[in-house]
């Protein structure tokens, strides 16, 4: 093989018990050549002698935090088993995910081809790409489901994996390469947990505490540098580790890959991977990953630290779904926030302005009546993918709830927070909770009054009393508000828009006063009075519609049918009238107030 020009070789060593030399170890060797086939890795296994239980070959259905049906049998072609002398023994595949060995007694080497998960075309279920692999002629992003497979029962031993890449590239991951260049993961479970982003990178470190905290960033046109984002989000990790007094973790990987398009982001146990779109590196950019990677890095609590014997032993043949997705991921998006308005890095009534964003989503774009529970153990389906998304907003909002709930309880000594640190050392990373028995768990630790909280808005979705939670700190909530003030109007709301492909701003439902100007559903929205539209500033283009005048002229320029075409028409006059609003209380109580300031602080 030509040494570093356009072949990556990944190397792997599954060690059985009690096998000391590397010879009669499990190894993968996987050929990435994006020289002659960029789109497959080739990948050949040595095996020890393997005994009949080990006759089914296993690729993963699904990997944990992905919430999604992967089906990586789907992307191997050519699987072949062969003796100890190279002869064919046979193999035949019994269904989507696993591969029966006609005499795994005498299987010594099995290969197969795998297609990259970015570039290949699926009919149904696509893998997000933070979730998949990629090779390019000067990167590769690898994640251990999309590569390797298992024999059946041996889920639980230990694997070593060795990369042999181009001199130049740098590599990413977290885990820890030995003297002998193998990074080592003590089961298929970890090796999954273990990302890898190599190629043309940037990296940078810092200490936060004990903890060290590295970043990896892959920028196609070096828009983004590793340095200057990890300054930027050094704010938001000391945050995080005053929220949890001790970082529970000695090191953390951040992988980021800046390219054509966003699709999100992947938390891990000791790292995260974003998929984002490359842009110049400004303020605006750096805020928007910093939100995102607070809620990835405050997953080393849970689920890490917390969660459940199904995650402990994750099922990567029939994925079970957990009925307390909320807490690894609703408390998640809570904590990622409460976290930066307790540092002051968040302002109360940004904060404020998310909540309505959360509430609005679950009443406008998710079904109400979707418990969190149902949810959480939907998750895999088609039906609970339809609204995974409110998780992150019911769920939300609902961790606030029990907050406020807690702190009412214990007189402002005792908040969801100090709950969770309290949980993490009862558990840990190796010690599960119960699935069956973590309500009544929770509510042993804390009052009696919370196992009325989980029945009735977890378990089941009775509508969340939003108002008299918070009128608690001093903060009127109002389902609808009328102002009494006219405002001008364009007819349109942030619901009436949908963002196509994660960039483009399209119109969903049209208001009727567009409908007349020419403008159909679906046409994009390029610029209002010249601002060009992206969905990062929708919300404050149409709030600033609010401050023109009824009559106003206006200018929008929309895509139609592929040919952009200006319309024009004037404002409408409107009371202003504002949902789901959240604000200060004027003439908040004492015992209010009190309550505010315990809420707003770490205990």
């Amino acid at each position: 093989m030509h040494p570093f020009l356009s072949r990556l070789l990944l190397a792997g060593a599954l060690a059985a018990p009690g096998l000391a030399q590397a010879q009669k170890a499990l190894t993968y060797t996987v050929t990435l050549d994006p020289a002659t086939d960029a789109n497959h890795f080739q990948v050949r296994l040595e095996l020890p002698k393997l005994s009949k239980a080990q006759g089914v070959y296993q690729f993963a259905a699904t990997a944990p935090g992905t919430y999604q049906i992967m089906d990586m049998g789907r992307y191997v072609s050519k699987f072949e088993a062969f003796d100890r002398k190279g002869a064919p023994l046979g193999a035949r595949q019994l269904g989507p995910n696993q591969w029966q060995l006609a005499d795994p007694e005498k299987t010594r080497e099995i290969r197969y081809t795998i297609a990259e998960t970015w570039d290949t075309p699926v009919t149904e279920h696509p893998i997000y790409r933070m979730c998949g692999s990629s090779l390019e002629t000067d990167h590769a992003l690898l994640n251990g489901q999309t590569l390797f497979g298992y024999p059946q029962s041996w889920q639980d031993k230990p694997l070593r994996i060795k990369l042999n890449y181009p001199a130049d590239w740098k590599i990413g991951t977290p885990l820890t390469a030995d003297s002998k260049g193998f990074y080592e993961a003590k089961n298929y479970d970890q090796a999954v947990d273990s990302p890898f982003l190599l190629g043309r990178l940037t990296e940078a470190k810092t200490m936060l505490g004990s903890t060290e905290v590295g970043l990896y960033c892959y920028s196609h046109t070096d828009q983004v540098k590793a340095e200057p984002l990890l300054q930027s989000m050094q704010q938001m990790l000391q945050a995080a580790q005053a929220f949890l007094v001790q970082l529970p973790v000695k090191r953390y990987t951040f992988l980021y890959h800046f390219d054509d398009r966003s699709n999100g982001a992947w938390e891990h146990s000791y790292s995260s991977e974003y998929v984002l779109r490359e842009a110049p590196f400004t303020p605006e950019l750096a805020a928007a990953v910093t939100s995102t990677a607070a809620h990835e890095f405050f997953h080393v609590v849970t689920p890490l630290n917390l969660h459940s014997e199904i995650i402990e032993r994750f099922n990567f043949v029939q994925p079970t779904g957990s009925e307390h997705l909320w807490l690894y991921e609703g408390t998640t998006e809570w904590a990622a926030d409460m976290m930066q308005v307790r540092a002051g890095l968040k302002p109360l009534d940004v904060y404020l302005q998310n909540l309505h964003d959360k509430v609005a989503y679950d009443h406008q774009q998710a079904d109400t009546t979707y418990s969190l529970s149902k949810l959480g153990l939907t998750s895999f389906s088609d039906e609970g993918q339809r609204q995974y998304g409110n998780i992150y907003q019911r769920g939300a909002v609902t961790a606030a709830l029990l907050d406020l709930r807690l702190l009412e309880l214990s007189g402002g000594k005792r908040g969801l927070r100090e709950v969770i640190l309290e949980l993490t050392k009862q558990y840990g990373p190796s010690k599960p909770f119960s699935e069956k028995t973590f309500f009544t768990d929770f509510v042993r630790l804390t009052y009696p009054e919370i196992g009325d909280f989980f029945t009735r808005y977890v378990q089941q979705a009775q509508p969340l009393p939003l108002t008299e939670y918070y009128a608690k700190v001093g903060v009127r909530y109002a389902p609808v508000l009328h102002t009494g003030r006219r405002i001008g109007a364009l007819g349109a709301t942030p619901t009436s828009f949908q963002v196509q492909a994660g960039k483009e701003v399209a119109f969903d439902a049209v208001p009727a006063t567009l409908q007349t100007l020419g403008v159909a559903s679906g046409d994009q929205l390029i610029s209002y009075q010249g601002t060009a539209i992206t969905p990062a500033n929708l919300r404050q283009v149409l709030g600033q519609v609010k401050t023109a005048k009824a009559g106003d002229a206006y200018e929008l320029t929309v895509r139609h049918n592929g040919a952009d075409k200006t319309v024009r028409g004037r404002l409408l006059d409107q009371e202003e009238v504002k949902r789901y609003d959240f604000s200060l209380l004027p003439d908040a109580t004492p015992a209010q107030l009190a309550l505010r300031t315990a809420w707003l602080k770490n205990l």
